[in-house]
């Protein structure tokens, strides 16, 4: 049984770390939760550690919606552009490695186009939008990450 548990939360970290780069997934509860299990099966972490863990992840959770917002805002674009981010930033997934990145950029772009920016405009709330995106989304990796390191180096 130990070991089924462990390779579901190995499998759990894997789904947070894939979760933290993909919208259409909230990957950083997966890895909270391989943490949990690592803690039901080992105890070796204290209540503190999980307590700041479960803040960040709600913390990160609320900003990864607030960042990109706000950096379309910033530079004066709107909605459209966060959705065409978004949806970019999916279509990008089909061409990696550069997908990844011009996706995003080129929803942007294509979403403030579409709700009657000129041009000039909505490449500059598009960079907006994808700087606000990038930011979130390394956020979320980074935290992915740390919590991975914690799960491997506790799990031996």
């Amino acid at each position: 049984m130990e070991i089924f548990l462990i390779i579901i939360g190995v499998i759990l970290m894997l789904v947070g770390l894939l979760g933290s780069l993909l919208p259409v997934m909230p990957g950083l509860p997966f890895s909270y939760l391989g943490l949990l299990l690592l803690q039901y099966l080992y105890q070796p972490f204290s209540v503190t550690f999980l307590v700041i863990w479960a803040l960040l992840v709600g913390t990160l959770m609320i900003l990864d919606n607030v960042i990109p917002s706000w950096g379309t805002k910033k530079f004066g674009g709107s909605s459209a552009g966060v959705t065409g981010s978004v949806i970019g930033m999916i279509a990008g997934l089909f061409f990696p490695p550069l997908g990844f990145l011009i996706g995003p950029l080129l929803g942007a772009f294509i979403g403030e186009l579409i709700v009657g920016n000129s041009s000039d405009k909505a490449m500059k709330s598009a960079w907006g939008s994808f700087i606000g995106f990038l930011t979130a989304t390394g956020l979320k990796f980074i935290a992915a990450m740390t919590m991975t390191f914690y799960f491997v180096i506790n799990l031996w």
